[in-house]
């Protein structure tokens, strides 16, 4: 991030991971959304940590690459999110973000969310961020989300990402933001954050910052680049592989369920050989599990 605006797709299993890194991707991102609608259940914090650590670890194996996942609202209280530091560390996350909304959570594109207080979003930022120095020297990133512009307003937003910054997040995602004006401006105010605020492994001059581009929700799509261009370091992209699957996957089924036959959907569908390509499997010589790092 340090050297540009990074793009991370999100990836639902090992199989879209190992996609997004033959794309050329440099980072993926575990999805609560997508992780929780893909085990048939909505978005409101239902799963368990072990669930979301065995996506994470899936992930981090098929493709290889630096992800952040999905923390929600760090599945439960201080304890329990400094555990979940030391879990996903161990699943082999990059990083993760907690948000300050209250249980049960809502997506952050919907109305009616409510947040905890200020000072007990801070205490969870700060459990997290002493976890990642306890199990990573620091390495792991801590990134704090708040949900207050849906709520209380920008200036809400921007008070509270500075106070997250204090207690100790390294990154800030600001979620909901209505147009490019608003991502612009956030920018503005965290690079206007005073030294004094900045945590222990923050940059100098202010937090990295996330970008949500998730579709059909509050936020208009904004190339990447802009992005770049206004200060962010880390833009995902949520749910937009799963959307795109399932969109085809239910196409295909009518198709199925009308003509009793596949066979109108060859042509769109990742042959054989592309999918032990994938998978980099060649039939008759064996398979070896990448070893990693």
């Amino acid at each position: 991030m340090d050297s540009g605006v990074v793009a991370a797709p999100g990836a639902f299993n090992a199989l879209v991971a190992r996609a997004v890194a033959r794309a050329g991707f440099e980072a993926a991102y575990v999805s609560g959304g997508a992780t929780s609608v893909a085990a048939g259940v909505p978005d409101v914090g239902l799963l368990t940590l072990e669930h979301f650590c065995r996506v994470i670890r899936e992930v981090v194996d098929g493709s290889g690459l630096p992800v952040l996942a999905d923390a929600d609202t760090g599945f439960g209280e201080a304890e329990m999110v400094r555990r979940t530091v030391v879990e996903y560390h161990r699943a082999g996350a990059a990083g993760l973000h907690l948000e300050d909304q209250v249980f049960p959570k809502r997506c952050g594109h919907l109305d009616g969310k409510a947040l905890v207080p200020v000072e007990h979003m801070c205490e969870k930022v700060a459990w997290a961020a002493k976890a990642s120095q306890d199990c990573s020297d620091g390495a792991f990133v801590v990134c704090a989300r708040t949900d207050a512009r849906g709520v209380d307003g920008m200036e809400a937003a921007v008070e509270r990402a500075r106070a997250y910054v204090a207690a100790g997040a390294d990154m800030i995602f600001p979620e909901g933001l209505k147009s490019e004006a608003e991502f612009g401006a956030f920018a503005e105010a965290m690079r206007g954050c005073p030294p004094a605020c900045a945590g222990g492994s923050t940059r100098e001059g202010g937090p990295y910052l996330l970008a949500n581009m998730t579709e059909f929700g509050k936020t208009p799509l904004i190339p990447l680049s802009r992005f770049g261009e206004m200060g962010y370091d880390l833009v995902i992209y949520p749910v937009s592989m799963l959307r795109v699957a399932m969109g085809a996957v239910t196409r295909a089924l009518e198709t199925l369920k009308r003509e009793g036959t596949v066979e109108p959907l060859l042509g769109e569908m990742q042959t054989r050989e592309e999918l032990y390509g994938l998978v980099g499997y060649e039939p008759g010589t064996a398979w070896e599990i990448p070893a990693g790092e």
